[in-house]
């Protein structure tokens, strides 16, 4: 990457090229002055890792609706493995044609709950994620909590007539291509509809959020081989210098601290682990905060093209 132009460069040579020549008119300099922006938007830039801000523009702002530059697999077979689709068959298999009855909250049941934790987390994990306290609502078993909200945002679950129910839409998916035709679905809500920042305690940054794609971009073009979450993390913070200029420094955090924490939380382990195309491998040793190397999945390539 280091033969591509920062963003300084592309800036210092439009004021070179503005300085070398005499203009006749403002016309003829806003004229230039438009046609070296286009220029710029369209050369790929080193800090976004060979895409172009117009690129990347895209990727933040309509990702669904730029064709020429990604697309997305409708029918394919993701790994059944997935964290997302784990926990919706459970789910969906728990909802089955008779419906599932919510609490007087509006919840999940609890037995529910309880039982689908010891089958997705297992014997070990869930009696030490459970050690100070069993599973009493939903809210207990956090993962089904977020999935449940992301699978009604994606218009797969639904309330009816006082019952958790599966749409007609997932319906059909499921009974016409499998259980992995709901997966677009559910990565286009999460991308699109579901906060983030519901998930932990960090502030909004949206930017991470909307830079999911770029993640993604990342991770294909680098996840071959396990890389530590600091190399991630480097790149985002490079890609958008101007986050420290809109989050609060806090007492027990550095403004720094704050966006490679949400940033590796939100987008690295809730969300590309999370749909299974991510794998992290836990390396700090029982040392704290932990620390993380990250790979590709299969899944990334199966679902995900850059047409770059």
């Amino acid at each position: 990457m280091t033969g591509l132009p920062s963003m300084q460069d592309i800036k210092d040579k439009i004021r070179a090229v503005l300085r070398s020549r005499e203009f006749s008119s403002l016309e003829e300099i806003n004229a230039t002055m438009n046609q070296l922006t286009q220029k710029q938007n369209d050369s790929p830039l080193r800090s976004f890792h060979g895409l172009s801000p117009s690129q990347m523009n895209k990727l933040l702002n309509v990702p669904f609706d730029s064709p020429e530059l990604v697309k997305f697999a409708d029918l394919f077979e993701p790994s059944s493995e997935s964290p997302v689709l784990i926990l919706f068959t459970l789910l969906s298999e728990a909802i089955g044609e008779k419906g599932l009855t919510p609490t007087a909250k509006g919840n999940l049941p609890q037995r529910f709950c309880r039982e689908a934790a010891l089958s997705y987390w297992g014997q070990e994990k869930y009696a030490k994620n459970t050690r100070f306290g069993s599973i009493r609502s939903e809210m207990d078993f956090f993962e089904m909590h977020c999935l449940r909200l992301v699978a009604q945002l994606a218009g797969l679950v639904r309330k009816f007539k006082g019952k958790f129910v599966l749409t007609a839409k997932c319906r059909k998916k499921i009974t016409s291509h499998g259980m992995g035709a709901v997966y677009p679905d559910l990565f286009i809500a999460c991308v699109q509809k579901f906060r983030w920042s519901y998930r932990d305690r960090f502030q909004e940054i949206p930017l991470i959020q909307h830079s999911s794609l770029f993640t993604l971009f990342l991770l294909q073009k680098y996840g071959g081989t396990f890389r530590p979450q600091s190399f991630y993390e480097d790149i985002f913070l490079q890609a958008f210098p101007s986050l420290f200029r809109e989050i609060e420094e806090t007492s027990y955090q550095t403004k720094e601290e704050t966006i490679r924490n949400a940033y590796f939380y939100r987008t690295l382990m809730y969300f590309a682990e999370f749909f299974g195309m991510a794998q992290l491998r836990e390396i700090s040793e029982g040392t704290w905060p932990e620390r993380y190397e990250v790979r590709k999945l299969p899944l990334l390539d199966q679902f995900v093209s850059f047409t770059l």
